[in-house]
């Protein structure tokens, strides 16, 4: 008897009636909505117009939607997408039968990698500064809504941890399993928690802001880091390509710290726009 066990079912989501809002559609929702007011706040602090939030959403979530699809496709499943284009960006499977999936399959190094070339080009088209300027903001609300995906994949009893082999952990029902596993999706909403915190603080309360780079360096840094460590204790994703020392997500966190690093600490001027 796993007494210290939490057997976890949870029903896919909210039944309203005409459809049912599921748990993870859910998250998103927060993490985008929490997002557009953390930018709004940032806006007025630094005597940018609002309306430009419109369009900075725009891109968010596109990059965010986009980013993270293509991710998973190339870096984890594109030995089965690669005779099956049409699913990429469809809700739906056609072999071995037809088949309604949603849209699942996301990777957040591929919505990291879409979200910095999407803030290039708002940086350009429609803030007119530097594009560094607005990642040190944008990773500010990125990281709250971390938290929020992680909860949803949590919901979902998906991006598992390893068995614990003991009386701790959390039993995923839905997958038809007995034994407990690591809550690894709940460490890592833990861990962005506090980077978001970590970050916050360094915005609002330290000159750190005027250097162009050193937030965003920061969040590379910290937040990579962690996915690193957590990776662990995870179960390996579908169609995980790399599994000799590290798996994909460690060896593609890598690059990610290192340039957190050189953002942090690479020889600036400090600016104050």
């Amino acid at each position: 008897m796993l007494i210290n066990a939490i057997r976890w079912n949870p029903s896919e989501g909210l039944d309203l009636g005409i459809i049912t809002l599921h748990y993870y559609s859910l998250m998103f929702l927060i993490a985008f909505g929490l997002g557009w007011y953390i930018m709004k706040s940032i806006f007025t602090r630094e005597n940018i117009s609002v309306e430009k939030l419109d369009s900075l959403f725009i891109y968010t979530v596109i990059a965010t939607l986009v980013g993270a699809r293509l991710g998973h496709v190339i870096f984890y499943d594109w030995d089965y997408f690669q005779n099956h284009l049409l699913e990429i960006f469809l809700p739906v499977r056609f072999e071995p039968e037809f088949e309604f999936t949603g849209f699942r399959g996301l990777a957040s190094h591929g919505a990291a990698i879409g979200i910095i070339v999407a803030m290039y080009l708002y940086s350009k088209r429609i803030l007119n500064k530097p594009v560094l300027w607005i990642l040190d903001r944008i990773v500010i609300p990125v990281a709250s809504g971390a938290i929020f995906v992680r909860i949803g994949n949590f919901i979902n009893s998906e991006i598992i941890g390893k068995p614990t082999n003991s009386d701790y952990g959390v039993i995923f029902e839905k997958l038809g399993e007995d034994f407990a596993r690591h809550p690894a999706q709940l460490y890592e909403s833990g861990c962005y928690l506090v980077i978001f915190l970590i970050l916050w603080y360094v915005y609002w309360k330290t000159e750190k802001r005027f250097k162009l780079g050193y937030i965003f360096g920061l969040f590379l840094a910290l937040l990579w880091t962690v996915r690193f460590f957590v990776e662990f204790v995870k179960e390996p994703q579908v169609g995980e390509r790399a599994n000799w020392l590290l798996n994909t997500g460690q060896w593609l966190s890598i690059p990610f710290v290192i340039a957190g690093l050189y953002f942090m600490y690479r020889p600036a001027k400090r600016r104050t726009v």
